[in-house]
């Protein structure tokens, strides 16, 4: 017996190819989660749950002033009436809109455990009570006067407003983040009395821009305080797209302790981290040997935040300290900007800070338009009731009268008085009370009043002009309920600016200390602690003797040139110490064997080096460019052999002197001199033979000196040195009388400095 297939009880079977199936379906979702979950509407600055739970909230009267109840209560009735998701969602989003630490400006007042900026959750439903804030007030104003459109609940039973009026420039104040299909947004909370300026300025002049709008909001204000340091011109970048981000600092400040000490104190951390995880990594860190500069770490906290951290010794710069935890830390931060909102509730799109204002704006002047309407209807039809009544007054005897005895009495009013049906309800359910003369008197008053109202909302409703007054009224009070003289308005956010200079935290988690580095003839190098001024009893390796000997610090970087050409870079708090010979160069770097080291020197950022070869040959080189990073050192200055690298001077004035070993010497500008960062160079001076014995460089002013081999110095003026100024390329004369057989013009890279 064969089986028969299964049917659907209604309907045929209709093929559909998988992958469009999978699209349409795919795309539902999309849009589902994109409109109905992750994403803000640009009006009220609220997704669906926040809205429901609001709006739940009012319809228990669980207004500001109101007593509070269950949290457990708030949240049944949300799932129930409104939202068709789970317990623990409304409640968690219940929890964020009550903490202070994530919201800007709290939309419900929570009593009891809401949780803590430490991480700790909330406590559980059933324990902890809500209100709504005085925020929440703002923002559902007007909501019973036909602002805003309502759509029914999930199962139909009841409405929910699509937007609240929202009185309140929410989306910005409070910030928003969320993850959809394909999408995201992440905004950062702002001030309110910022933002209420920028808006005024919005309504007085429509066609400002972002730029300017700036001027009066110049960054987010988040709710744990925190330093900002992001440039203004990556600030103002991000407000135009939409789309960028703040780093943001901890704020700290140095307290001095007994015996000359110090601790550095946090009293702010950055938005959205939590303290005790903050706590937890830096002690990881510490652990790891990856703080050296930092002693010890302490939460002092109480009501307010209190990070103390003691450095390694008191000879720690704060600063730098600072600037390795903002590094390896989350001390420092960075919050993306990412506006990507609903437009009108449907169109999601990344918006500029201008785009936000003007929208919200523009539903300011929707809502109330709707509320002037929706009054202007009440109050035409009290009119239309007072009109009634007072008819009724002057013709009291023949009103009663038809009343008593008329079959009809409604259709007898409407046909004897010319009333309408609405007139002729109203004097029929009028009470016997309201006959009194005092009443009558009540009504003409009453009748007056409204006439007035309803001149001065025909006027708003048909004036633009008017209805942006109106907007910027309620605007400017919501500047001074929200003023920064006020508690909850004050600016907690501050704004600063990094280091000047980019800081080489490795080199500043050494202690700098004075050293003497000792490089000798065969390359081995050293470094003694002091700046030795007495040599003699420096010991070498039988056979060897000093070559160079300089004053340094352990945080310096030591330059040492080659024969090839070639620069190497070591750091000083690296090199061995003085017990012993210390080490051959050729272990710390890639050096040929056919190549020697020509000298070393400590490296001054920003100076500028002359390299010559023995050929003549050289240039002018930025001394930063000869840097190396690896142990193969940095090729500079190309030659070949049997051509060699000779010397390297400091540029240190307009005029320099070269002297060949045939000891005949050239002088010229300095300016003849080309500068590069990599080549053979140009011809400095001719010989027919030997090769370049020396170079200095000096200012005019000062003229050239030499040093003789017994320590007497010479100098020749400018005036004094015609005869051997030139141009460079040229041969030169022969030197000037006294001066050194050695043909040197004395110590430049071989002095004690």
């Amino acid at each position: 017996m064969s089986k028969k297939p299964i049917l659907p009880a209604e309907g045929p079977i209709e093929p559909v190819p998988l992958r469009q199936a999978l699209e349409e379906r795919y795309l539902a979702y999309a849009l589902s989660t994109i409109m109905g979950r992750a994403l803000p509407d640009v009006r009220d600055g609220l997704k669906p749950v926040h809205r429901r739970i609001l709006y739940a909230m009012r319809e228990l009267k669980l207004n500001p002033d109101s007593a509070y109840k269950k949290c457990a209560k708030i949240v049944g009735e949300v799932m129930g009436n409104f939202h068709p998701h789970g317990d623990q969602a409304i409640y968690d989003a219940l929890v964020r809109l009550a903490q202070d630490f994530m919201v800007r400006y709290p939309l419900v007042d929570g009593q009891g455990n809401f949780g803590n900026i430490d991480g700790d959750s909330a406590a559980a439903m059933r324990y902890t009570e809500a209100r709504l804030a005085v925020t929440s007030e703002l923002l559902l104003e007007g909501i019973d006067q036909d602002t805003v459109d309502f759509k029914s609940t999930y199962d139909g039973s009841n409405s929910e407003p699509v937007i609240l009026p929202a009185a309140f420039p929410n989306l910005l104040a409070n910030g928003a983040s969320g993850i959809a299909v394909g999408m995201a947004t992440n905004i950062p909370p702002h001030n309110a009395e910022e933002l209420c300026d920028a808006l005024l300025h919005l309504i007085k002049h429509p066609g400002a821009t972002t730029q300017k709008l700036v001027d009066f909001i110049p960054g987010p204000d988040f709710p744990t305080g925190g330093v900002i340091v992001e440039p203004r011109e990556q600030i103002l970048e991000a407000y135009e797209t939409g789309r960028g981000g703040f780093r943001v600092r901890a704020k700290w400040e140095r307290e001095d302790t007994s015996r000359g000490g110090y601790q550095i104190v946090v009293t702010e951390v950055p938005y959205q981290v939590q303290k005790a995880k903050l706590v937890e990594r830096v002690a990881e860190l510490m652990t790891e040997r990856k703080l050296p500069l930092l002693g010890d770490i302490r939460d002092e906290s109480a009501e307010e935040i209190r990070l103390v951290l003691e450095p390694k010794s008191r000879t720690v710069d704060p600063v730098l300290l600072m600037e390795s935890l903002f590094k390896l830390t989350d001390l420092e931060v960075r919050f993306g900007l990412n506006m990507n909102v609903l437009s009108a509730g449907q169109i999601p799109g990344v918006l500029s800070l201008r785009d936000v204002l003007s929208q919200w704006l523009e539903h300011r002047i929707e809502t109330l338009i709707r509320r002037s309407q929706h009054r202007l209807n009440k109050i035409e039809h009290r009119l239309e009731v007072l009109d009634g009544y007072l008819i009724a007054f002057l013709n009291i005897d023949e009103v009663i009268r038809i009343v008593r005895f008329e079959d009809e009495p409604k259709q007898k009013l409407i046909e004897t008085f010319k009333l309408t049906d609405v007139q002729a309800e109203a004097i029929l359910n009028l009470r016997l009370r309201a006959l009194s003369k005092l009443e009558e008197v009540e009504i003409r008053a009453e009748h007056d009043r409204l006439s007035a109202e309803r001149k001065q909302l025909k006027a708003l409703l048909r004036s633009e002009s008017k209805q942006w007054e109106t907007i910027a009224g309620e605007i400017k009070q919501t500047r001074e309920r929200y003023s920064k003289k006020t508690d909850i308005g004050r600016r907690r956010s501050s704004f600063g600016e990094g280091p000047d200079v980019e800081i080489d935290l490795e080199q500043a988690f050494v202690e700098k200390e004075p050293i003497t580095i000792i490089l000798s003839e065969k390359g081995w190098v050293r470094a003694m602690k002091g700046h030795l001024d007495d040599l003699s009893r420096v010991d070498f390796k039988q056979g060897d003797k000093l070559r160079r000997a300089f004053h340094a610090s352990t945080t310096d970087k030591i330059l040492l040139f080659a024969t090839s050409g070639r620069f190497y870079t070591l750091e000083a708090s690296q090199l061995p110490g003085g017990r012993g010979h210390g080490e051959p160069v050729r272990l710390m770097v890639d050096l040929d064997d056919n190549h020697d080291i020509v000298t070393a020197f400590v490296h001054q950022p920003g100076r500028k080096l002359l390299v010559a070869s023995t050929s003549g040959y050289g240039f002018i080189v930025p001394e930063d460019e000869v840097i190396a990073s690896t142990r193969k050192g940095k090729q500079v200055l190309n030659v070949s052999e049997p051509d060699e690298a000779r010397l390297v001077v400091p540029v240190d004035g307009d005029y320099v002197a070269i002297v060949g070993e045939n000891r005949r010497m050239l002088v010229f500008e300095t300016a003849e001199i080309n500068e590069l960062t990599r080549g053979k160079g140009v011809i400095l001076q001719r010989f027919k033979n030997g090769g370049l014995a020396d170079v200095q460089t000096f200012a005019a002013d000062d003229g050239l000196s030499w040093v003789d081999s017994a320590g007497r110095t010479f100098s020749l003026s400018l005036d004094d040195l015609v005869d051997w100024i030139g141009t460079r390329a040229q041969a030169g004369r022969s030197v000037p009388p006294r001066f050194p057989r050695s043909t040197s013009f004395g110590p430049t890279f071989n002095n004690l400095a």
